[in-house]
């Protein structure tokens, strides 16, 4: 299984990866799902907002219109960070494995853990964390660092 759980392996994935898709965007900048991209955003991440209530009002968030689904996504995407709970992860798994490019790694947040979809992710060759938050991870290994 290719979970990712060390910090050296997770500050290598996080400074060779920078394209993002974050599965549940949120424009409530009191929400992670607000918060965790507009941080990623300004340490020159490219943040590709995936959530389908926003697509009628044609919303951009983070530089990016917003789209349905991570198959919408015509772009390759290094990461698919996901805010979904845990037991809700079979049609985010489903639209992963359907995606034009398929991602080198998904990042479950905080609090998100499913090993059933990450074992299943890694027979496809894509990396997962697990239960960890992208903005903490970041701040604490390379921000400091910068």
């Amino acid at each position: 299984m290719f979970i990712i759980a060390s910090n050296q392996e997770i500050l290598k994935l996080l400074q060779e990866n920078t394209s993002i898709a974050v599965l549940g965007s949120h424009e409530n900048k009191e929400k992670a799902a607000c918060y965790v991209p507009s941080y990623l955003k300004e340490n020159d991440y490219k943040i590709y907002p995936v959530n389908p209530k926003y697509v009628a009002d044609k919303l951009e968030l983070f530089g990016q219109k917003v789209v349905a689904n991570l198959t919408d996504l015509e772009q390759k995407i290094d990461i698919v960070n996901i805010f979904r709970k845990s037991e809700d992860l079979e049609a985010p798994l489903e639209d992963i494995l359907a995606m034009k490019h398929l991602p080198k790694l998904v990042w479950l947040q905080l609090g998100i853990k499913n090993n059933e979809i990450a074992k299943r992710l890694s027979e496809q060759g894509i990396d997962v964390v697990q239960d960890k938050c992208m903005l903490a991870k970041h701040k604490r290994l390379i921000a400091k660092t910068s």
